[in-house]
């Protein structure tokens, strides 16, 4: 019994490699949610920037007037921050949708070519 569960495994495993080969199965859906989360850690890069920023800016003034500039940098910063990761969020979303329509359609077109196949018999 542990023979026929090595060799179904090393069947999927050579599906899963003629699938990835012959472009059956696209991996543009895992890729996308790498670059989703690498994107995001930019972004956290930038809001800690943001931080630091603002964070110079009181520190380098002496007078209140620098502190009070500070929060606006602030602000600012941490609001762009929040607006490009929902720009990057709807960005990824959109191609993660646009290839799993492609692989709807796919489905389809093998249920509508299964149909054929069976009612030609």
């Amino acid at each position: 019994m542990a023979g026929a569960r090595s060799s179904d495994a090393k069947g999927q495993g050579e599906a899963l490699l003629w699938d990835l080969l012959t472009f059956e199965r696209l991996m543009t859906g895992p890729v996308v949610h790498l670059i989703y989360w690498a994107g995001l850690g930019v972004l956290a890069l930038v809001a800690f920037s943001a931080l630091g920023a603002s964070i110079g800016v009181a520190l380098r003034e002496a007078s209140w007037f620098g502190k009070l500039l500070a929060l606006p940098v602030l602000v600012a910063g941490l609001l762009f921050c929040a607006a490009g990761v929902l720009l990057w969020r709807s960005f990824c979303e959109f191609y993660v949708a646009i290839f799993r329509i492609s692989d709807d359609l796919r489905a389809m077109r093998e249920a509508v070519d299964a149909e054929r196949r069976s009612g030609q018999r």
